[in-house]
């Protein structure tokens, strides 16, 4: 059987992400819609963050029915080991300054990098990460911007490392998810302001326009 990791980082369909979800409402409802995956930030800084406390019960009711993926900024602590450890996390994403080393102490992650040129793609490949997320560049900030980055370079990365799930971030919204699909063929779209009404607030409609984009492409 398909695993929930498999089927989303699998190149033959586009999957969905909705990143910053901070409402349980909101996690049952990107669950009964069939989104693939969903992140939640434990950044303190981010305006999505959410503590583990906030967000352990809505994580440990949605176990096996969409990928839970645990955004991560340069964290010291063994949190992320133990969100995992304890199956409240299917999966981490690396949004900072994490080295190889560091993300290696983890057997499945994925890893962001934000993309100004093509010289932002050399260091990729020594992550070895089971997926690589290409997003805008947003230093101090890390992701979350709402802005878009040239995809040349996210089309070029994937024509280069074509073996290396693609999961293509920054900017996405409704109305250019079809073009991004078509342009770059990614695995997964990677979507937060896109799909809010307000920052950490998800919108149902939006969400939906987004899975129709991402059907449309498979």
């Amino acid at each position: 059987m398909t695993s929930l990791l498999d089927s989303f980082l699998s190149p033959q369909d586009c999957s969905l992400k909705v990143c910053g979800v901070t409402r349980e409402q909101d996690l049952k409802m990107l669950i009964d819609l069939g989104v693939d995956a969903v992140g939640i930030n434990f950044w303190p800084r981010s305006k999505r963050y959410q503590s583990r406390a906030q967000i352990e019960s809505a994580l440990d009711a949605a176990r096996d029915q969409i990928l839970r993926v645990g955004v991560f900024v340069n964290e010291a602590s063994d949190l992320p080991q133990q969100l995992l450890q304890e199956g409240l996390l299917d999966l981490v994403q690396f949004h900072g300054e994490e080295t190889p080393e560091y993300c290696h102490a983890y057997p499945q992650f994925i890893r962001a990098f934000g993309v100004n040129s093509a010289a932002d793609l050399d260091a990729i490949q020594s992550y070895r990460a089971s997926a690589v997320l290409l997003d805008a560049p947003a230093p101090g900030v890390y992701g979350g911007t709402g802005k878009t980055f040239d995809w040349n370079f996210a089309n070029q990365y994937r024509k280069e490392h074509p073996s290396s799930p693609l999961i293509l971030a920054g900017g996405i919204t409704p109305v250019n998810a079809a073009e991004a699909i078509s342009a770059v063929r990614p695995a997964a779209l990677d979507v937060a302001s896109g799909s809010e009404s307000a920052p950490g607030i998800k919108d149902p409609q939006k969400v939906e326009a987004l899975l129709a984009c991402v059907r449309k492409g498979q």
